[in-house]
């Protein structure tokens, strides 16, 4: 473009602004105006002469903006302030600064830029009178081959070419010149440590740029920094130790003048190294962390244990150092033996003296950090032990560092053995409050689950529900209709005490939400939290009446009415309501039972359903008018033989509380669960006995010569002569005396005999609150854990 116009030329300069544009700035607030200049510069007759365009952009900052400002108000300002912005964009204006003011905070937690090790300050090196210039380049590696100090000078003069990325291509086709840079540190590190941070800083820049990263792995120096950091370690132990020793003569002898001014000036020589080491720690830890790119690369430094040199390194004070080291442990901590590496250097001790600290970036990565490593049980462990709940906690309060902190927690709160450490805290009532500011939005997924968490603990539950907790929580569920609130207000409602009592106020709100125009999911969760409500104060029979939940709960027992898990919900709601003999019968009239029994048959393979309906037979077996249905009406009772023996440990136990009920109260169901249980326990040790006779080679008295068995084909149960000979039991002719029965009615047999007395077995003094809630009484007839459920009798009708 030609000069501008002098003063007194007949030419001038015309400008003008085309074609602008508004953004908004991606983490600042503000708003980021592009737009074109077209300079033209005009002849004597008016004639554009020559004429350029440029590209520009500003930036409106919006300090000011917040929750409370008036975007039309600030938008109209805007636009009279800013000439570049034409009046017909003010509505455009006005919707960028709504966008602005609404954008989650918590989303951007990158409004400060984060340092990555690229974008440390440079290193300055050596001052340097003169400019580096890349005509000379021959003349600085001259340099190189000089004493010490001129080969800094030459590394520092490369140096400051290498700074500006548009030498590299120039420097990389000099080899001359890298060569002699790789030779020099490679023979002479030791000596200078300028040196070795000047010539390291060389190749960090090539080191940069991944194109460069092969020229880098050709002169080895990779491997050499490795070597370096080693080093330094080591001389770093050295001189802590020597410094130590020369504190401990000083304190020793107070009095020695001139052992203290010998201390102090080994501090400050200390303190000089310390810095240059670090330096070229800092550095050298950069290079690696570039070229660590390459997972081979990584590999490599991994075997030579870069993961304990970098925990070691955790003990420094330097943050601009710390930063760098707690980056490259981020970045090698996404595979498990790194992982595995860091939980042996105990790095979570170490990183926890960081949180919180003031550097905000360092501060940052380190929960990064922590993150990653958080998802190990064993580093939780760890976690907690170094006393980080507190911490984290405390960092809720900071805007920056809350979706961090919250992620951290909520995965320390997984296990069962942490979660009464919240309750110490502040934790919970700062979640509290995030979780009812929400209002109406869309609450973050990491707050909920980890109120959902910590909701399962007692301690916690008490916390959360104080003063109007409960209530506004349910507030929000019941007009959101939100899952996940009701679902942390369920696992509220499992702990007994004070907690469940207050849920009596909201008994009706949950019972309203049972209905079929609510979401499935919503309609588990409020079943669920209302089978938990085993309260003695609670009538359920007007909850039923009121709400009209028996045609409810009947109709969805019905199998394939619903998914599994609402089916499930009810009959663990009907177990729970039938603890109330009024609510049991009403659901007995209701033709509940043969719908169970119908359901029992269609969900035979899954142990929760069969274990939950067996309970809630137990429930009504205490009420007259349902145990004469479930005994007279159906066959029950014999499903529940069958199910005495099955593997499932609790389902055996429910079985058989339940049938010694049955037992007690009619008389001809009870011999035949006695006569089931006395074959039982004598067929597995006549089975017993007779696997250990046939595998006894040579034992003649089993069989006759011709291998034939003695007992033939006769039933086994027949031989009397197996059976034990206790006096007054089996006769002369081996059949059982009536005085046994007599016995047995009476009590009288006990641990001596085959069974014990039912009524001595089960004392219904109180129901369990749940199908797992039974008392530990020992079992008198059986206990045999490898027993399998006997196949069913598919073609059985139970309600027949």
């Amino acid at each position: 473009m030609d000069s501008l116009p002098a003063a007194g030329d007949p030419r001038y300069l015309k400008r003008r602004v085309k074609s602008c544009s508004l953004d908004v700035h991606p983490t600042e607030k503000a708003l980021v105006v592009q737009y074109e200049v077209e300079a033209t510069i005009v002849g004597e007759l008016g004639d554009p002469v020559v004429g350029e365009r440029k590209e520009c952009q500003k930036m409106i900052r919006l300090k000011s903006l917040n929750a409370h400002t008036d975007t039309s108000s600030l938008a109209r300002k805007v636009v009279e302030e800013c000439r570049l912005i034409h009046p017909s964009k003010l509505r455009e204006v006005e919707q960028l600064l709504f966008y602005l003011q609404n954008r989650k905070h918590s989303n951007d937690s990158q409004e400060k830029k984060r340092v990555s090790p690229r974008d440390f300050a440079p290193y300055a090196g050596v001052e340097l009178d003169e400019e580096a210039s890349i005509n000379s380049i021959d003349e600085y590696v001259e340099l190189l081959y000089e004493d010490v100090q001129e080969k800094i000078r030459g590394a520092t003069l490369i140096f400051h070419l290498a700074r500006n990325p548009d030498n590299l291509e120039e420097l990389m086709q000099n080899e001359m010149a890298l060569g002699a840079l790789a030779r020099v540190l490679r023979e002479d590190w030791k000596q200078s440590v300028d040196l070795a941070t000047t010539i390291t800083h060389v190749f960090f820049c090539f080191s940069s740029f991944s194109q460069f990263h092969g020229l880098v792995t050709h002169f080895k120096i990779g491997a050499l920094c490795m070597n370096i950091i080693e080093h330094e370690l080591k001389r770093f132990d050295l001189w802590q130790e020597e410094l130590q020793k020369k504190k401990k003569a000083y304190e020793e002898s107070s009095e020695n003048q001139n052992l203290k001014k010998e201390h102090e000036k080994s501090f400050r020589k200390y303190q000089s190294l310390l810095s240059k080491q670090e330096q070229l720690l800092k550095v050298a830890l950069c290079l690696l962390l570039n070229l660590a790119e390459d997972t081979h690369t990584e590999l490599k430094m991994r075997n030579k244990n870069i993961v304990h040199m970098l925990v070691k390194i955790l003990d420094r004070e330097d943050e601009e150092l710390l930063l760098v080291v707690v980056s490259f442990l981020k970045k090698l901590s996404i595979f498990m033996e790194n992982k595995n590496d860091m939980a042996e250097t105990f790095a979570v001790e170490k990183l926890a003296r960081l949180v919180p600290c003031e550097h905000e970036d360092l501060l940052s990565t380190t929960l990064r950090l922590l993150l990653n490593l958080s998802f190990d049980t064993l580093l939780r462990s760890q976690m907690v032990q170094a006393g980080l709940v507190p911490k984290l906690s405390s960092l809720l309060a900071d805007e920056g560092q809350r979706q961090l902190s919250m992620c951290i927690l909520y995965h320390i709160s997984v296990d069962d053995r942490f979660k009464s450490m919240f309750a110490d805290t502040d934790c919970i009532p700062q979640l509290m409050k995030m979780v009812f500011d929400s209002a109406e939005e869309k609450m973050d997924v990491e707050l909920i689950s980890l109120c959902i968490n910590l909701a399962a603990n007692k301690s916690n539950a008490q916390v959360i529900c104080q003063g109007n907790g409960l209530k506004m929580l349910m507030k929000r569920a019941v007009k959101l209709k939100d899952v996940l609130v009701m679902k942390m207000i369920r696992n509220l409602s499992q702990h007994n005490g004070p907690t469940k009592s207050l849920f009596l106020d909201h008994v009706g709100d949950l019972a309203a939400q049972i209905s079929e125009e609510e979401a499935e999911e919503f309609v588990i969760e409020c079943l669920g939290t209302l089978a938990n409500l085993t309260i003695a104060d609670l009538d359920w029979a007007l909850v039923l009446k009121e709400y009209n939940l028996v045609s409810y709960l009947k109709d969805r027992l019905k199998p394939g009415s619903a998914e599994d898990d609402l089916i499930l919900e009810v009959v663990i709601m009907i177990g729970t309501v039938s603890m109330d003999d009024s609510c049991a019968a009403m659901l007995a009239k209701s033709g509940i039972i043969p719908a169970l029994i119908e359901l029992l048959n269609a969900q035979q393979k899954d142990d929760e359903f069969v274990c939950q309906i067996i309970y809630v037979f137990y429930q009504m077996v205490f009420n007259k008018t349902t145990r004469d249905v479930i005994v007279k009406d159906t066959q029950a009772p014999a499903y529940l033989i069958d199910l005495m023996h099955d593997n499932n440990a609790e389902i055996r136990k429910v079985c058989e509380n339940t049938l010694d009920i049955i037992a007690e109260y009619d008389e001809e169901w009870g011999k035949k669960i006695q006569t089931e249980k006395f074959r039982w326990y004598n067929g597995q040790w006549l089975e017993m006995v007779e696997n250990r006779l046939m595998d006894e080679a040579g034992e003649p008295f089993l069989y006759g010569e011709d291998g034939e068995s003695f007992i033939g084909n006769a039933d086994i149960m027949e031989r009397p002569d197996l059976f034990y000979s206790a006096d007054g039991i089996i006769s002369a002719d081996g059949a059982i005396s009536p005085e046994f029965y007599t016995d047995f009615q009476n009590g009288e047999l006990g641990p001596t005999g085959y069974m014990s007395s039912v009524s001595e077995h089960f004392v219904p003094a109180d129901r369990p609150v749940s199908a797992y809630g039974f008392r530990p009484d020992e079992q008198f007839f059986y206990n045999y854990s490898t027993a399998s459920r006997l196949p069913k009798k598919e073609n059985r009708k139970m309600n027949e």
